[in-house]
């Protein structure tokens, strides 16, 4: 049995889900400020290309897994980049459940 396909299967998974709990994290905590904008650009553009290639070659196994990367990584690069209100917003919408935090947390490293 070739196990090749498996571990693509289980690694296009383990790709797509990654960015679950950071984007589950933005909604809940509605903080972005310790995401480095920078870096998403680079792995939105990255997943783009992917995709990209996948569409060019007519490869479904690097079409689903990186068109599901590039809209989590978009998502939490577009949360990383508005203003707090849209940021609510956009919660709210989500996450009708979650309240605005009445004291939100500061920023690592700031004083209380």
């Amino acid at each position: 049995m070739d196990i090749t396909p498996v571990i693509g299967t289980l690694a296009a998974m383990a790709s797509s889900a990654s960015f679950a709990p950071q984007a589950w994290k933005i909604i809940k905590e509605r903080h972005t400020g310790d995401i480095s904008s920078a870096m998403y650009v680079l792995t939105v553009s990255s997943f783009g290309l992917w995709l990209a290639y996948g569409v060019l070659r007519g490869d479904l196994p690097l079409i689903v897994p990186n068109a599901l990367c590039l809209l989590m990584s978009a998502f939490i690069l577009l949360m990383s980049v508005l203003p707090q209100r849209k940021k609510d917003e956009v919660a709210d919408v989500l996450d009708p459940r979650t309240e605005p935090d009445d004291d939100p947390k500061p920023p690592k490293g700031a004083a209380p």
